[in-house]
């Protein structure tokens, strides 16, 4: 029997009566799977050009749709159920929706699949990978049928965690044709991953089973050609695209333009960029990138401001990474005048500097001790609505701990935080280091607790810049105490840290701890250096024992171990 309800009377979403009416109630909470008795009356939902049989009984009738395609019935109970997993998805309660999934799915319920698909892209987005399978599984059990976009979230989700094998077995697995988005998934992970070979074997699998590449899996391939195999197998998969009739597009062009580059043809890849128009496609503001950056990485300037010329010409607008190109290389070379004038013509041509923009400058400037220049270019950069990021500012601390500016350096870590910039690890580092080699130690290490109260982890470059400060001040065992938490990070500590402990032991006229010391150095595997031993033979003279430590010095220099000119230093000091 088939019911067919007139569509003149339906309203766009909403209830029409057929026989009986059944008073509607919203579901508000989960549904109780538990089935009540039969019922003869029967209500219609009419929802999305779809009918919907809803009745008490879990026996139904067959429905039509409007479009007259089957589909199939959902019992009132299977239309709450699913109504609440919707509301779970949508609010993002992925453990409570599992939960409701399995019980109605031991209720007897056929759950819908696309909340199943979204439950699916929740775990696979929190890396709960195999919780997403397990919801695949559930939906495949209940006798639902997942659709491919099911099938190519679960992939996505697998690629994306690294976990490229269990993506492979879904696709094996998969009870639908995969089409040409799942195999684009798949074979972008394995070229990332540089399996060419093996992606190669995945199209070949993808041919046989008459799903066709399209201009995505080409420049895929391509580009993964390009680096594994050069251009010139890759040119061979480009015959190929375009013998199947795929027409490979800008992002094709560009992806061999990149690799003719970096295989250093620069001249071949301005040919190939001018050729571009007679196979029906424009080069875009990307392809002109890539050939910029070529020209300005080999020093081809004049090359540069031509290609910029001939791009604007043609209607092609430069964009802010066009400019960012050029500034860059010119700050390199010391043009910063050349490249102030460009910083300053982008507004012309709609292009807002960025942090990036501006970093080049203030690092040339620094480069060339130039600190009023750079901090007068950093004011400028942020009265134009340009925020510094913390390269910007790293680099700016790193010049004023070099020039001695220590205390400028502290006064801008300190007003990081207020201006939304938060100091990474090397921010710290720079400032320790610089305070450290001034003797201000102890307020490094009152930035050493705050980076540690900030949940950032000191390393090794942490812990040798406060070892040498330390030592350099005569606080030999507060050094010694930094030394071995430096030695609880499980690093390789290399013979500069040593050699600043001993340094520091023979300032103190310590020097027989500090032959303890050596021999503690190579204990662990250290190899001393010349350095090693000149400090310790500097330390036994400088207790009083220059006979000794003449005569120790002697014998080290026919053994090679310390160079003659070395030792002649080491006299003038003794």
């Amino acid at each position: 029997m088939e019911l067919i309800v007139p569509t003149k009377k339906q309203t766009h979403e909403g209830f029409c009566s057929f026989h009986s009416t059944l008073t509607s109630k919203r579901f508000s909470g989960p549904p109780n799977n538990r089935r009540s008795k039969s019922s003869s009356s029967v209500k219609v939902l009419v929802r999305q050009n779809k009918i919907f049989a809803i009745s008490r009984s879990k026996t139904l009738c067959r429905l039509s749709s409007v479009d007259k395609r089957p589909h199939v019935v959902e019992t009132f109970e299977e239309f709450e159920s699913n109504n609440y997993l919707r509301r779970l998805v949508r609010n993002g309660e992925l453990e409570e929706c599992f939960k409701h999934l399995e019980s109605m799915v031991y209720g007897g319920d056929i759950p819908d699949i696309i909340p199943c698909t979204s439950l699916i892209r929740g775990f696979c987005r929190t890396g709960q990978t195999k919780k997403a399978t397990r919801v695949l599984e559930i939906l495949e059990d209940s006798g639902a049928i997942p659709d491919v976009i099911t099938y190519n979230v679960l992939i996505s989700g697998y690629c994306k965690s690294g976990e490229i094998d269990n993506a492979l077995k879904v696709l094996d697995r998969m009870s639908v044709a995969p089409d040409v988005v799942t195999y684009n998934t798949i074979l972008r992970t394995l070229c990332d991953g540089g399996k060419l070979k093996q992606a190669m074997h995945v199209l070949d699998c993808m041919l046989q089973r008459e799903c066709y590449p399209d201009v995505i899996t080409y420049t895929i391939l391509i580009e993964a050609t390009c680096k594994e195999s050069g251009v010139g197998q890759a040119m061979k998969l480009l015959d190929e695209m375009r013998s199947k009739g795929c027409v490979p597009d800008v992002v094709t062009y560009n992806v061999l333009i990149n690799g003719i580059c970096k295989e250093g043809r620069l001249n071949e890849a301005i040919k190939f960029l001018n050729s571009m128009p007679s196979y029906g496609c424009q080069p875009n503001v990307i392809t002109h990138n890539i050939v910029l950056r070529s020209m300005c990485s080999t020093g081809r300037w004049m090359d540069a401001e031509k290609l910029l010329a001939d791009m604007v010409r043609k209607g092609c607008s430069p964009s802010v990474v066009t400019f960012n190109i050029l500034i860059n290389f010119l700050c390199r070379k010391g043009l910063l005048g050349r490249a102030i004038d460009l910083l300053e013509k982008m507004p012309k041509y709609g292009c807002t500097p960025n942090s990036l923009s501006y970093n080049p400058l203030l690092h040339a400037f620094c480069k060339e001790k130039k600190m009023d220049r750079a901090i007068e270019y950093l004011e400028v950069m942020v009265s134009r609505g340009c925020y510094p990021d913390i390269v910007t500012y790293n680099t700016l601390l790193t010049a004023l701990c070099k020039d001695g500016k220590v205390d400028v350096a502290v006064e801008i870590l300190n007003q990081l935080c207020n201006k939304g910039c938060s100091p990474v690890l090397i921010t710290y580092n720079t400032v320790i280091d610089g305070l450290s080699k001034v003797g201000k130690t102890e307020l490094a290490i009152e930035l050493l607790n705050e980076m540690r109260e900030k949940g950032l982890q000191p390393d090794i470059i942490t812990y040798s810049s406060l070892v040498a400060g330390l030592s350099r001040e005569g606080k030999v065992d507060e050094a010694i105490k930094f030394f071995h938490d430096l030695e609880g990070l499980d690093v390789r500590l290399n013979a500069i840290t040593y050699n600043a402990i001993m340094l520091g032991l023979c300032k103190a006229r310590q020097t027989d701890r500090a032959i303890d010391f050596l021999a503690y150095m190579i204990s662990k595997g250290c190899k001393p250096t010349e350095s090693t031993y000149t400090i310790l033979i500097e330390g036994i003279a400088y207790e009083g024992l220059a006979e000794a430590a003449l005569e120790l010095l002697n014998e080290l220099c026919s053994r090679g171990v310390v160079k003659k000119s070395s030792a002649e230093q080491v006299v003038v000091k003794m």
